[in-house]
């Protein structure tokens, strides 16, 4: 059970000032949520175009209408786009901005300078990355790999190198303000083990971004550097090791997946137990797997090295690390199962994202044993089954979440109801366009065609031909949203505090929230997920409405 002490004053963030420069200089984690919402779909935007293009592309086996030079910065520009500046900061960065707050009933994170900070840090990597690309472009991959970034590649590597690291400091500000808020702003009688899962999972994310991002900022500025100034860090020529950089660049980058999944799966967490109006089972278990991730995520780096010449032990300790990572992973998938299993379940838009994410996270999950096996992994590696078991968990996992959370907080992050229908149709053609872009995509790295190729056999075709109509597919699914949310602002439905009747603190204030949170300060009295006594109020409140049956006495 949840208390909230007093009444929280009547004006929301939305409307406690409209110029442009009090959202500029705000300090108000509610609207700097808002303003990162507005930039990462900016991104969002981008980083899908360079993709549409590549897709166009590649329906014809020696290509539509790019050159090889300019196919090489169209996939490069939507790698670094797509993970750099949207899957790695969108959930933290918008949802977990929005909500750790209100999760733990204070009034705003530790540092709100600190906050406003990370989103000028972001913008300004971003703006840089994107003046790179318009300026001549960036033909590495999103991972650098020396010693072609180094010496070889006449593009703007420098720029974009300088655009990520600047982003990174972003993430790392992000980070440290969740865990202090987590560690010191909770509110009264709100214990580790009364958090709801979605704080855990932001918790468990934080923690990797403050260890592992410093890393691959370290990295990529010794690749600038010996880019310009011709030291030997990574380029043979001059005594360098290009292994060294796989290591160093993939220390942080395996981890880097967990900063895109991990809070995905809070946000799954909070969906199933509301829709299914169930406590989730094994909490605790389910807590600890996020811990569990974030500590084994720093110890499977070496998998993604199998073919880089390291010995054939260390590529066994890899590999079964690897495995041993899935575990955690799996706990999630079987306790939201366990939580499922005779709810009440209601098939609205956010349960309807969050099974597309538990389908497609799963199938992304178990196709990632086959890249974690050595003898499996030597075939597959640089095919374009990789390509699609990465999107699998990244792009359908965490956009799916993404969209689920961004459905279930929507009407307290904007005080309206968006048009239900067309948000449940919306993940049905998601789920549906994600794997007829992606399926062919393993049947072509099962045969061995190989990732990053602009030109491919013809015996491929129809398979490109089957992503490409998949990836129209998916734009649209990616499209509505963008419609309906934007018109519910105006002429949606007027949201309740709580319209969802789930649990939580942040459902015990007005939507939107008041510019403060609370007024006083909430005390919380009981475990999370309290969906048991919910119910039975619930029914109690529909057998009166229904009156006394037919067939009952009456006093």
């Amino acid at each position: 059970m949840t208390h909230v002490a007093g009444t929280a004053e009547a004006r929301s963030y939305l409307s406690a000032g409209h110029t442009l420069r009090s959202w500029l200089f705000t300090l108000d984690h509610k609207r700097i949520a808002i303003l990162y919402l507005i930039s990462i779909s900016a991104f969002f935007v981008v980083g899908g175009l360079a993709a549409g293009a590549v897709r166009v592309e590649l329906i014809r086996p020696r290509g539509t209408f790019m050159s090889s030079e300019m196919y090489n910065r169209m996939f490069t520009l939507h790698g670094v786009v797509m993970i750099f500046f949207f899957l790695i900061p969108a959930i933290p960065a918008i949802l977990g901005n929005f909500l750790v707050p209100l999760m733990v009933g204070a009034r705003d994170l530790a540092f709100p300078r600190l906050n406003l900070l990370s989103w000028y840090l972001y913008t300004a990597g971003g703006l840089m990355a994107l003046t790179a690309a318009v300026t001549g472009g960036v033909d590495t991959g999103w991972t650098f790999y020396t010693p072609y970034s180094t010496f070889y590649s006449n593009s703007q590597v420098t720029m974009t190198i300088a655009g990520a690291f600047i982003a990174g400091f972003s993430s790392i500000a992000t980070g440290i303000n969740f865990i202090v808020t987590v560690h010191k702003m909770r509110a009264p009688g709100q214990t580790w083990f009364r958090l709801p899962l979605f704080i855990w999972a932001h918790y468990a994310t934080s923690i990797i971004i403050v260890l592992g991002t410093p890393v691959v900022a370290i990295t990529l500025l010794l690749v600038a550097a010996e880019r310009v100034f011709h030291i030997g860090v990574f380029d043979p020529r001059f005594g360098g090791d290009p292994v060294l950089f796989q290591h160093l660049f993939w220390f942080y980058s395996h981890p880097a997946v967990y900063i895109m999944i991990l809070p995905a799966m809070g946000v799954i967490s909070e969906v199933i137990a509301c829709f299914a109006r169930k406590r989730v089972f094994g909490y605790h278990f389910v807590a600890g797997s996020s811990i569990a991730i974030a500590v084994l995520g720093f110890l499977v780096w070496g998998h993604h090295m199998f073919v880089s010449g390291q010995s054939m032990y260390a590529g066994m300790v890899f590999s079964f690390l690897s495995f041993l990572v899935a575990i955690p992973s799996a706990v999630k998938v079987f306790n939201w199962t366990a939580t499922i299993y005779k709810g009440s379940v209601s098939f609205d838009a956010p349960m309807l994202f969050a099974f597309c994410f538990i389908g497609l996270f799963l199938i992304g999950g178990l196709t990632g044993l086959f890249l974690a096996s050595l003898a499996t992994d030597v075939h597959l590696t640089h095919t374009y089954f990789v390509v699609a078991h990465f999107h699998y968990v990244m792009v359908g996992g965490a956009i799916s979440a993404y969209f689920a959370g961004l459905h279930f907080w929507w009407p307290k992050m904007t005080g309206r109801m968006y048009p239900e229908t067309i948000a449940r149709v919306t993940a049905v053609i998601l789920f549906m366009g994600f794997h007829l872009t992606f399926i062919p995509q393993f049947l072509m790295g099962f045969a061995g065609m190989p990732r990053r190729y602009h030109y491919y056999p013809p015996e491929f075709q129809m398979l490109h031909v089957l992503s490409t109509a998949g990836s129209i597919v998916m734009a649209v699914a990616y499209l509505l949203p963008v419609i309906y949310l934007l018109w519910s602002l105006k002429y949606g439905r007027v949201a309740s505090a709580n319209p969802w009747n789930a649990t939580g603190l942040e459902w015990q204030i007005a939507s939107p929230p008041p510019t403060h949170n609370f007024a006083e300060t909430p005390v919380v009295t009981g475990e999370p997920y309290d969906y048991d006594d919910l119910c039975l109020a619930e029914n109690a409140a529909a057998d009166v409405s229904r009156g006394p049956s037919s067939t009952g006495a009456t006093a």
